[in-house]
């Protein structure tokens, strides 16, 4: 027996959906909280299963940490002794844990991380962030199924060209700077807004960080970091993720919560597509067209088309009109879902990171039983479901619970006929 989201289409989203803090920063601020010794406070924190997974791995490092998920705060008091080894069932299920790589080498000069997991999207190596710790005098090492990694004198600063602009080597390699002795000099570094928001947190507890939003980051290390409360910048990926419910349904949203202007991007593909999009006094509408018309796309770092947006475009240009073009140039593997998608209909081509998606004929797809491989395919899936004829049930969603807070119930207040159901699956 499983739970699986089940939906009755077509039907179409009417109405207001909320947007809280970014699941992609939250548990960073998370891991970046280790580097102060006292009670560190996280506001505008989703309700998501990756939030008690991560409080879960703070307290094995020897944290008291509460988690008031109806007052939307995680307060995480952190001792003065830590403990230095995350283990692999906590970072298997969440490939975020990784990030208190940068932390315990900063405060315990040493750490141990199981090698992570998460989802089935494609190969994301850790190749920059043993580099990097390398190239700040540490001595890193992979037994066991962990990355062990030490610096006894303590990590000097240096300077280090990412080879590629990762978030996470920007993070462990940003958090573990902070108090290294010396400048350390990051180029090519990740640029999105939840880079952005934990440099700021960082900068409150005290690190001397310049460059933040730019490509290079100049990190003065400091003797120590003091704890501090930090509100969570908006997800801008659940935001996009309402969007792309009005633009494939027809439908009509305001998403209170989300900053537009960290989805410019995004949003000029929307309008590309035929909707008409609004802002004013904390709220984003979207109105979805009667049909959408196909779009391309080519998935890139900030300020680019994110990648986890990538399968609300197909499951978009599946119901519009003519055909579009998607180019996937973060992760290899995310194509897995499509399959999933063609079980409702939706006619896609893949050719190596390239896919055309034609627009069926009719606008409507038909329900089917599909499974979720990731957090974003599993939404994207359920959104397709909604623009199908007949029932669709989605499978595997412990992913979306990852990454969504009361995902069924936010749309069914919205007006779409969809609800959360035990069942036998699909065999």
């Amino acid at each position: 027996m499983e739970e699986t989201i089940e939906v009755h289409g077509p039907t179409v989203v009417q109405g207001r959906l909320p947007v809280y803090g970014a699941k992609n920063s939250v548990l960073k601020l998370m891991a970046a909280a280790l580097l102060a010794p006292g009670c560190s406070t996280i506001t505008n924190v989703p309700e998501i299963q990756d939030v008690t997974v991560m409080a879960e791995l703070l307290r094995r490092l020897g944290c008291d940490v509460h988690y008031d998920a109806a007052g939307r705060t995680v307060a995480i008091d952190v001792p003065e002794e830590l403990g230095h080894q995350a283990d692999y069932d906590l970072v298997r299920a969440m490939r975020a844990s990784i990030s208190v790589l940068g932390p315990l080498m900063a405060r315990c000069r040493r750490a141990e991380v199981a090698l992570p997991g998460g989802d089935a999207i494609g190969t994301r190596g850790l190749d920059m962030h043993r580099a990097g710790l390398e190239a700040m005098s540490a001595t890193l090492s992979i037994e066991r199924g962990f990355l062990r990694a030490s610096a006894p004198g303590g990590l000097v600063g240096a300077t280090y060209r990412l080879g590629y602009p990762s978030v996470g080597a920007t993070e462990n390699l940003m958090t573990a700077a902070t108090t290294a002795r010396g400048v350390t000099v990051l180029e090519n570094v990740a640029r999105e807004p939840e880079i952005v928001d934990i440099g700021r947190m960082l900068q409150a507890m005290g690190a001397r960080i310049d460059g933040l939003g730019t490509t290079t980051l100049t990190i003065t290390g400091v003797s120590a970091l003091h704890p501090v409360t930090h509100r969570t910048v908006a997800d801008r990926i659940v935001a996009g993720t309402w969007a792309f419910a009005a633009a494939v349904t027809g439908g009509t949203v305001e998403i209170a919560g989300a900053e537009p202007e960290h989805m410019a991007v995004v949003l000029d593909k929307l309008r590309a597509a035929g909707c008409e999009i609004t802002t004013g006094q904390g709220v984003l509408t979207v109105r979805g067209p009667e049909r959408p018309r196909a779009i391309n796309v080519s998935t890139l770092p900030y300020p680019g088309f994110p990648t986890d947006l990538q399968p609300f475009v197909v499951a978009l240009n599946a119901v519009a009109e003519g055909s579009g073009i998607i180019t996937e140039n973060v992760f290899e593997a995310r194509w897995g879902f499509t399959a999933e998608l063609e079980r409702l209909g939706a006619r896609v081509h893949l050719d190596g990171h390239h896919a055309r998606v034609d627009g069926v004929p009719a606008r409507t797809l038909s329900g089917a039983p599909v499974e979720a491989m990731d957090i974003r395919a599993g939404a994207a899936l359920v959104i397709a479901g909604m623009a199908a004829e007949g029932t669709t049930e989605v499978s595997g969603v412990e992913h979306i619970d990852r990454g969504y807070e009361h995902f069924v119930e936010n749309l069914s207040a919205a007006g779409v006929a969809a609800q959360r159901r035990v069942s036998a699956g699909r065999g």
